[in-house]
């Protein structure tokens, strides 16, 4: 094969980092910003690549197939960690066979998440190594060294990245696949049941390895040092910071951090004895700047640099450049594209018929949880993947019976299946009788349509066994299942009344594909009689944003509308239609 260069996001050359250093199994739950990462690995037709219901599960199959043999890598987002910490931490103490790389894309800024956590603390919890990349190229050739460093060490390795590495671009050079044979399996009950007999044996190890991993760590290129002849003021960082630091402080004395557990405490030292000042740069949690406080070295970090948020480099010019202006991104042109439910969105029947009923709506993890927002404002929590369903239940044992019958959870198909079974099991064994909606939109969508278990794909586009939500449903308990087409809003809300006033756990699923995916569902564009429009505005109260106000009358974005029909189900005075009239 000839060797040649390629422009890659970070999540890119992560999948193909992985077949090239013959990988044979990926498994993840789909999580901006790491999605993409098991995408492009099922390309590949030597890797297995899998979308499991939840991260836990996933994790589990990578260590199940690392301890057969195989290079296994798992990805999530920074949240998905806490559903797999289980595993997680015991796999620290069985080790692994096959390398095992697990990789975590932290959000700061969030982007696209309910938190800012900064993961690198999971690998101080659990003894295992962290290892960061500052570009995509780094984060092929990282992914390769994690892999080997999992086999050297006998352990997983967290790969952690940051948004902007996930989804930045950056050349990266491409080489061959190793042709790796699986390792042998070997039985060996002591190292991989963790009973507490063998975890005490075990738990010996972990720190031993720990112990090597220091040594290996100041001595690893992934940390080094870029000497300048200004020595007047030192920075360490790591991930897209150096890169910052690296354009804005092109003279200054860097030492670049790859992996940032366990910290290279030798080379720190080092580095800080040869500079005048010394600084840390690093987003979120001061991970690395607590450490060198800890060991008497003198640095300043958070007190110059916020916990909030991202870094850029316009901070670092500010804070330690000239405080120059950097010339501008140029971004004239760029609409602004606020977060809403699309045109034609199934979602957005069900949180109309909410909003007009007045209910506590307990939400969830998904496109849906857009229904927050004015003016359709009809959800009332949102903390986790699967909460909507124990989160209403916790409401009802709370405030009573009384209170369920105004109350609802919402919740996807996807995430049902992710972390909501469970839930609604719980309602049903502990005598709730909250109404749960199952919005099955037949994709994951919000993080770029992806398949699950209840699409009847799997993550390579094949066909596979569909899960019947009704059956699983009922199989959890609940007597009292419905379905429905949420567009069918009179339908919904007889159903929502009926629901409520049972004594008894009931779920609603309703059924309709994802406007992106359905392109048989798109119809002309509805067009406004400006003659029948009375101005009421009761057509806007859906949130569409393909409909807007002229000066006496409503009307329609013909480039936007994929002709759905709700608004015009909503329209009291015949104005919306698909003959005559108006539009934009």
């Amino acid at each position: 094969m000839t060797l040649t260069k390629q422009l890659m996001t970070g999540n890119e050359a992560i999948a193909c980092g992985f077949w090239e250093a013959g990988g044979r199994v990926v498994a993840a739950y789909p999580g901006t910003p790491s999605t993409e990462i098991t995408e492009n690995a099922a390309k590949y037709s030597e890797i297995h690549a899998e979308w499991a219901p939840n991260e836990k599960v996933a994790l589990e199959v990578g260590i199940g197939a690392a301890i057969a043999g195989a290079r296994s890598l798992v990805a999530m987002k920074h949240v998905g960690l806490n559903v797999a910490a289980d595993p997680l931490f015991t796999a620290a103490y069985t080790g692994v066979n096959g390398g095992l790389v697990i990789v975590s894309a932290d959000d700061p800024g969030m982007h696209s998440s309910q938190n800012e956590q900064d993961n690198r603390y999971y690998g101080r919890a659990a003894k295992v190594p962290v290892l960061e990349p500052s570009d995509s190229a780094e984060a092929k050739e990282f992914t390769k060294m994690a892999l080997a460093v999992s086999e050297e060490f006998d352990t997983p390795v967290i790969l952690r990245l940051t948004t902007r590495i996930a989804h930045s671009q950056s050349l990266v050079e491409l080489d061959e696949r190793q042709n790796l044979e699986l390792k042998d399996y070997v039985k060996d009950e002591i190292k991989y049941v963790m009973v507490p007999a063998h975890a005490r044996k075990r738990r010996v190890v972990v720190e031993q390895r720990l112990e090597a991993l220091a040594v290996f760590s100041d001595n690893s290129p992934l940390n080094r040092i870029e000497l300048s002849c200004d020595t007047s003021c030192g920075i360490i960082a790591s991930g897209a910071i150096y890169q910052y630091v690296k354009e804005v402080l092109p003279e200054a004395s860097v030492l670049k951090i790859g992996m940032s557990y366990p910290l290279p405490k030798k080379l720190i030292q080092e580095f800080a004895s040869k500079v005048d000042k010394l600084y840390v740069i690093e987003e979120l949690e001061p991970f690395m700047e607590d450490a060198i406080k800890s060991w008497g070295i003198p640095v300043e970090g958070r007190s110059v640099f916020s916990a909030l948020g991202e870094i850029f480099a316009e901070d670092i010019q500010n804070k330690l450049g000239d405080g120059l202006p950097l010339p501008p991104a140029e971004t004239s042109g760029i609409p602004v594209r606020p977060p809403v439910l699309c045109p034609g969105c199934p979602h957005r029947g069900v949180f109309h018929v909410l909003h007009q009923m007045k209910l506590t709506v307990s939400g969830d993890i998904g496109c849906y949880t857009l229904g927050c927002l004015p003016p359709l404002s009809a959800i009332d929590t949102t903390v986790c993947m699967g909460y909507s369903v124990s989160g209403a239940h916790g409401m009802e044992m709370a405030r009573g019976k009384d209170f369920a019958k105004h109350t609802v959870a919402v919740i996807g198909e996807s995430t049902f299946i992710h972390s909501g079974i469970t839930g609604l099991i719980n309602s049903v064994y502990n005598g709730g009788t909250t109404t749960t909606l199952i919005l099955d939109n037949s994709i994951t969508a919000m993080t770029g349509h992806q398949e699950n278990p209840a699409t009847g794909r799997n993550a390579k586009g094949e066909p596979a066994p569909q899960l019947d939500l009704v059956k699983l449903v009922k199989a959890c308990g609940v007597k009292r299942v419905r379905e429905v087409d949420p567009f069918d809003i009179k339908s919904l809300r007889q159903m929502l009344k009926e629901e409520l006033a049972a004594e008894e756990v009931s779920v609603i699923i309703t059924r309709r594909p994802c406007i992106l995916i359905n392109r048989q569902a798109i119809a002309p564009a509805l067009i406004v009689d400006p003659e029948k429009c009375t101005n009421c505005g009761n057509c806007m109260k859906i949130g569409c944003p393909c409909i807007g106000k002229a000066e006496n009358h409503v009307v329609i974005n013909a480039s936007q509308c994929v002709g759905c029909g709700l608004c015009e189900k909503l329209c009291g005075f015949g104005a919306i239609g698909r003959d005559g009239g108006k539009n934009e």
